[in-house]
Order: structure tokens, then C-alpha cells, then sequence
């Protein structure tokens, strides 16, 4: 439990690794670099106190209906399309994300978009004179979108003290224990989820699809369409690019504290075996080669050789 505590207190400061911390700007300011439109706000962010509970998850600005509605900062987007008869959009900037409802798409899933770019236009449907709801989670958690707890802009910089980095060090060191030992929360984060998509079949015993028989899946199948991007989830070093009957095209990828990363039925790999990635790094593209029924990514995450649960992990 100890570790487990460790782990959270190094996500919670990972900031001092860099030793210089960005001071957020005046409070008010809009997530990002650019307002999604110019309106002002007619309803503001308003969090219930438990999730079940009703509230205003995000903030409504004022636009009329066909106003131009602008990405708040550079990412990809995960979601184009129309959910409970509203077009919504969704960028991921990182371990956060934007939503934009109701709007009237111009863009694609998996297209990189930069602060400022036009994503759609605003719908009728969510306020009678015409609003775009705009919204910021990061994981689960709802954040307020005009506020100013994300570490972005240009604020004041501080130097911390010398002894910073020695905390740094030794927070990072439990962070690294903590990974060897597997012992992370449920949806910690630490890895990127590498195509966005939601688990469509979890880790263990399944019934296969194409044997028809109890079978461990050794890892999650993640929804993505054929051509969707695959990002290295950490940074790391390609240990192996290869082909087989069962995973098709396969990628595995060593990170730090002896964890790995595999992704199976890809279309092909743009990197080779020894280079150096980047997490968030496009390093293939979604397909369905190998044992497969269908467009998807199948993701596994090994520890010292040992298989876990990749849900702890994203």
C-alpha cells in the first residue's frame, strides 16, 4: 500500500522532474490558446458534488448557429460524429480533452488539428438563442474549461529550489518500483491509450471469436477503424517489428522499469527495430491482419516479462 501511495504522490508532483514550473495565467482564461468561439459565457461551469448527480459539466458560450467553431489547442481528434442526435467533437490534447456540442463536423477522427483550426460549426439545440457547450476532462474527471489549473500558457516562471530535484529523483524512483511491482490504481494513465478508443474486449479468459473455445487474451482490443493511427504509449526503444499468422503485424516497444508495450493487426509499422520513440509518437496504422474479425487494435502491456491488465495502465 505504501507503494501504491508513492505512486499517486509522483503523479501528483510529476512536475518537479523538470525542476521549472509554468505558472498558470489570470484566472479566467479559456483552456489552450484559443477560445472555441467569441461569445460570451451565458451559462458557467458547474460540477455536481457526486458524479450522479445533476450539474453543468462544462460551460455554454454564446453562438449563433453556423458560427465557426475553432480547436482550443493543438491535439487529434477522437471523436467526429453525431451521439444522442447531437454532433459532438472531441480533441485529445495529451492526458486532456476537449468536447465540442453540438457541432456540425468538418474534421475527422485521427486528424491532427492545430490551436485555432476550424472543426465545424455550431448547431442548433442545446441553447435557444445558439451556444456551443464547451467541455475539458482529463480522465474522468470534469475540469472547469475557463479556468486556470491546466499548466498551459505563458504565465510567470519560478524556479523551484535545489532540493526539488532530489525529491524529483526520488519520487521517480517509487513511480519505477511501483511499475516493476504492478502495483498501479485502475486507470492510472501512465501509458497513452495508442489508437483513443474504448475496450471492447477486456483481459483474460474469453471465448475466442474464431476458435469458439475458452482462450487468455493476453491483452485489450481497443475500437478503432482500419487507418486510424497507432501512438507509442510511453516513451521508449522498438525492441521487434514483425509478422505473424496470429498478431499480423506486430510492434513491441521497451520502456523503463522492464515494462513493454505489444500491438497486433496493424496495417504496417513506420518505425524499425532499435529507434528511438516518443510517447504519442505515430509509429503504424489500425488494420486487421492476423487472427482478427475486424479494424481494431489489440494492446498488450508486460512487466519483467509478466503479463497485466493494460486497463490499470490507460
Amino acid at each position: 500500500m505504501r507503494m501504491f501511495r508513492g505512486f499517486w504522490r509522483v503523479m501528483g508532483v510529476s512536475l518537479l522532474a523538470g525542476v521549472l514550473l509554468v505558472m498558470p495565467a489570470a484566472p479566467g482564461r479559456a483552456f489552450g490558446s484559443v477560445r472555441p468561439v467569441p461569445g460570451p459565457v451565458l451559462r458557467a461551469f458547474d460540477p455536481p458534488a457526486k458524479d450522479w448527480q445533476p450539474g453543468h459539466r462544462g460551460v455554454d458560450l454564446a453562438a449563433k448557429v453556423g458560427t465557426p467553431v475553432r480547436a482550443a489547442a493543438a491535439g487529434r481528434v477522437s471523436v467526429a460524429q453525431v451521439i444522442g442526435g447531437r454532433g459532438v467533437v472531441t480533441i485529445v490534447h495529451g492526458d486532456l480533452r476537449t468536447t465540442y456540442e453540438p457541432v456540425r463536423a468538418s474534421v475527422r477522427v485521427g486528424q491532427q488539428v492545430r490551436a485555432g483550426d476550424v472543426i465545424g460549426a455550431v448547431q442548433a439545440g442545446h441553447c435557444a438563442g445558439g451556444c456551443l457547450h464547451f467541455g475539458l476532462k482529463r480522465g474522468d474527471q470534469y475540469l472547469d474549461p475557463l479556468g486556470d489549473t491546466y499548466g498551459q500558457g505563458t504565465g510567470p516562471v519560478r524556479l523551484l529550489p535545489a532540493s526539488a530535484v532530489a525529491l524529483a529523483r526520488k519520487l521517480a524512483a517509487e513511480r519505477a518500483a511501483a511499475l516493476a511491482a504492478g502495483d498501479v490504481p485502475h486507470g492510472s494513465g501512465v501509458l497513452l491509450n495508442p489508437v483513443g478508443g474504448r475496450i471492447t474486449s477486456p483481459f483474460g479468459r474469453r471465448f475466442h471469436p474464431i476458435f469458439h473455445e475458452w482462450r487468455m487474451h493476453e491483452g485489450v482490443d481497443l475500437q478503432a477503424s482500419c487507418g486510424t493511427p497507432i501512438r507509442a504509449a510511453a516513451n521508449g526503444v522498438v525492441r521487434s517489428v514483425s509478422y505473424d499468422s496470429s498478431g499480423g503485424h506486430r510492434l513491441v516497444i521497451a520502456h523503463a522499469g522492464g515494462l513493454t508495450t505489444h500491438y497486433l493487426h496493424a496495417q504496417g509499422y513506420r518505425v524499425h527495430r532499435g529507434q528511438k520513440v516518443k510517447r504519442g509518437q505515430v509509429v503504424g496504422r489500425v488494420g486487421s491482419t492476423g487472427w482478427s474479425t475486424g479494424c481494431h487494435l489489440h494492446f498488450t502491456v508486460k512487466v519483467n516479462g509478466r503479463l497485466v491488465n493494460p486497463a490499470a495502465y490507460l
